[in-house]
């Protein structure tokens, strides 16, 4: 399944640059200039997860296949956005169609290196970009409620289920605040009507802090600002230098670990920003695993086994028998599947088991 991350942010803060690190491609075009990326940019990198090599070795499986992630690098935002402003209205439009936000901040002074505001402030970047989606959305919920509350005063049925979503959106949008501090709690029910309003301050934001490479390691004052800003907001941060990201995206496994190690970091910022990014989105791993292959699949937390089979073939899900599924750490302690099942620990799991991270699964299907 993966999932789509757009990233955003104001001009100029490394977003392009990330972008490139992040694919290991030069299609976006990184320059000190405002809109330098025009048409949104996607690409597809694999989720590192070091669990596949050691399925894969316990399977004596030929070949390793991870899941993937898309980005998307987002024209830059400018104040006015939602009112059309620079390219506002592309925008806008583009990160309707992301499933999450990740919001790069500049937190790195360089006089190089204009800012479209002339300072370096990213808490407040944070609330342009923000106060821009926020008032997107009023516009677009109040246009939208009118009808609503016309049908529900009739007695529409689909109104009056609709309506009181709506009418909390619009209140915390009224109250300057963004609509996914709905998420928390809210009903299954609520959430698919939430998500169909396809609000931008609906989707989850992870804040990015960009800073220098001396930085890295241990982040700066204006990193520890954003993690202040996020932590108020119940939101996550992750600190990265798009520069040393750019950096290891040119260099072989070994000279990568050994730039990792001289600048202090245990791990590539693309890890960090992938692991909060399934965090953010509540999304798990399992694993399918034998001598051709093993390759990791993504699904929510929660999917029960016929939805994990259907991320395989939608034929796996609609003719589901049961799934054989062994633990991560039993299928790689004990040596395999068939060590496993002599083990007492390939468990056959009907159609309301929840998947667990990690779970190797084979499934067992009727078409």
């Amino acid at each position: 399944m993966g999932f789509k991350c757009g990233i955003v942010g104001l001009p100029n803060v490394g977003k392009s640059t990330l972008f490139n690190a992040l694919t290991k491609t030069a299609a976006a075009q990184a320059a000190n200039y405002p809109f330098c990326t025009i048409e949104p940019n996607t690409g597809e990198v694999a989720v590192p997860d070091p669990r596949l090599a050691k399925i894969a070795a316990a399977a004596g499986s030929k070949e390793i296949i991870p899941t993937r992630i898309n980005f998307v690098d987002i024209a830059g935002l400018v104040r006015g956005a939602s009112k059309g402003e620079g390219l506002g209205n592309q925008f806008l439009a583009n990160i309707r169609e992301v499933d999450a936000i990740v919001h790069v901040l500049r937190c790195f002074e360089d006089d190089d290196i204009t800012h479209v505001e002339g300072r370096i402030d990213p808490v407040s970047d944070a609330e342009t970009v923000e106060t821009e989606l926020m008032l997107a959305d009023l516009e677009s919920l109040e246009r939208r409620i009118v009808q609503i509350r016309k049908r529900a005063t009739g007695k529409d049925k689909e109104a009056v289920t609709i309506l009181p979503v709506m009418e909390q959106a619009l209140a915390l949008l009224q109250d300057s605040k963004p609509v996914r501090l709905m998420l928390d709690g809210i009903a299954t029910e609520d959430l698919a009507i939430l998500k169909s309003l396809n609000l931008l301050t609906s989707k989850p934001v992870l804040y990015v802090c960009n800073v220098a490479e001396g930085d890295a390691a241990t982040g700066n004052a204006h990193s520890q600002a954003v993690e202040k800003m996020a932590a108020e907001q119940g939101a996550r941060t992750v600190v990265i230098s798009a520069a040393i990201e750019a950096e290891l995206a040119q260099l072989e496994d070994a000279e990568a670990e050994e730039y990792l190690e001289a600048m202090g970091l245990e791990e590539p910022g693309l890890d960090r920003l992938i692991r909060e990014g399934y965090r953010l989105l509540d999304l798990i791993t399992f694993f399918t695993a034998g001598p051709k292959e093993t390759r990791a699949w993504t699904v929510k937390k929660g999917a029960k086994a016929p939805q994990a089979a259907g991320e395989i073939h939608t034929d796996f899900e609609k003719g589901f028998i049961r799934a054989q599924t062994i633990a991560y750490d039993d299928f790689v302690t004990l040596g395999g599947e068939v060590a496993a099942k002599e083990a007492g620990k390939a468990r056959d799991e009907g159609k309301e088991y929840i998947v667990q991270d990690g779970d190797v699964m084979l499934f067992k299907f009727n078409v």
